[in-house]
């Protein structure tokens, strides 16, 4: 178990670098912020110088030891725990000091900065206490003090960085580099794994493919035993059959002679017939033949009818067919014209329906026009009339204003008439 949690130890660091390799590239620090840095830096080196003093180099194992190992282990792996959440909070601090946030936020943030250091500097020194009393092997011890070496060199680098140029890049490029020599000695394991796996399985199958082979050469002895039995049962069972087929030959060779005898016979009876049908067809085709003969002089005759026939019918329609091209040519004449004549009828016909379509839009507005005026004269009738009767009342009122009412009464009796005259003009029907 100690050895487990001290494993963890070294993980742990190496995750803690891994988590600052990972941090983007911060701003550029002022000067206070580079103060704060540098001492939580000093007091990092310098507990990690104490750290590198005070640990053991190896402890023999017992029972007590081992009791011993496992509780000093439970306590590395509870300050570890510590360690990390303090350095994500450092972390965090950093990168919000790095905001572009007002000034009075960051003299704010000073207090938890003083607060973070000094746990950091107590769960520190709790971890090379614990560390201390760890009854640890000395592989495991060794390890770890390259683990501090390696992160003590870092925090020097990255101190004077801090100083001089006000950044900690050099942290993040040891990081990687310490990642990338971690993953090539991983990958080598790896494969070492994978060949030692790969030869083992390599003689397994070996071993698989000996037993193999023995059990086939052991089947095959069996097999070879075998047929030699066979081989010689065969050979005395083909000296029986040999024998008893040569004189199956013989007497097959005697009955077919008997049927050849018999077929020749036969033969000679078939050939016979076959000849007096011979005659009797030659007879035959000779009648044939003359008979062909007249049937074609009689139909050569009527080939030369049908083809003095076929001249004359010829010569006919040719004369047809010219007839033909020449009406056609005088309908095609025809057609032009008459094409032309249309075009014309057409053009025509286009140019009386757009003026009837203008004399139907004039009557319209005109129609419009009328209906138009005949509204403003009955507009024109209702104001005249207000008009009188608004003349009436100022009439009652007194005499002085008697004789302006009768003037503008007859001036409203004039305007009524042209109004009745002109509201007598009857509207154009539409069509």
């Amino acid at each position: 178990m100690a050895a487990v949690d001290a494993m963890s130890t070294t993980e742990s660091i190496d995750e803690a670098n891994e988590n600052v390799s990972a941090l983007p590239g911060p701003p550029a620090i002022n000067i206070q912020d580079r103060i704060h840095i540098n001492t939580v830096f000093q007091d990092s080196i310098d507990q990690l110088a104490v750290l590198g003093t005070i640990l053991p180099i190896s402890l023999e194992h017992s029972a007590k030891a081992d009791y011993v190992e496992k509780v000093v282990g439970d306590e590395i792996s509870k300050i570890v725990e510590g360690q990390r959440q303090l350095e994500s909070k450092f972390e965090k601090l950093i990168m919000e000091k790095g905001d572009g946030r007002d000034r009075k936020v960051k003299l704010g943030d000073n207090d938890d900065y003083y607060d973070v250091t000094k746990s950091i500097k107590s769960s520190t020194q709790a971890l090379g206490r614990s560390l201390k009393t760890n009854p640890l092997g000395t592989d495991i011890l060794l390890k770890m003090q390259d683990d501090r070496g390696f992160l003590q060199d870092i925090m020097e680098e990255a101190m004077a960085e801090v100083h001089e140029h006000g950044s900690f890049s050099c942290m993040a490029e040891s990081v990687k580099t310490e990642q990338k020599k971690k993953s090539d000695l991983l990958q080598i394991i790896q494969k070492e794994e994978a060949a030692r796996k790969k030869v083992k399985t390599l003689q397994k199958q070996l071993q698989e493919i000996k037993r193999d082979k023995e059990v086939q050469i052991q089947q095959r002895n069996e097999m070879i035993a075998h047929l030699k039995d066979q081989l010689q049962e065969m050979k005395a069972k083909t000296s029986m059959e040999g024998k008893y087929i040569k004189k199956e030959a013989e007497v097959r060779v005697l009955c077919t002679q008997k049927k050849c005898q018999q077929s020749e016979s036969e033969l000679k009876e078939d050939y016979q017939g076959l000849q007096s049908k011979i005659d009797d067809e030659n007879r035959t085709n000779n009648e044939i033949e003359t008979y062909l003969r007249q049937q074609h002089k009689i139909l050569e005759e009527k080939v030369e009818y049908w083809m003095e026939k076929h001249e004359k019918e010829v010569e006919a329609k040719q004369r047809d067919l010219d007839t033909l091209k020449s009406n056609r040519a005088n309908d095609l004449a025809r057609l032009q014209e008459l094409t032309q004549l249309y075009q014309q009828y057409e053009e025509v016909v286009i140019e009386d329906r757009l003026e009837k379509e203008k004399a139907k839009k004039l009557e319209e507005q005109k129609w419009k026009e009328n209906r138009a005026a005949i509204k403003i004269q009955a507009w024109w009738r209702g104001v005249m009339v207000r008009k009188r009767l608004h003349s009436k009342r100022k009439k009652r009122k007194g005499k002085g204003k008697k004789g302006k009412g009768k003037g503008k009464g007859k001036g409203k009796g004039k305007g009524k008439g042209r109004a009745k005259g002109i509201g007598k003009t009857r509207p154009i029907k539409r069509k």
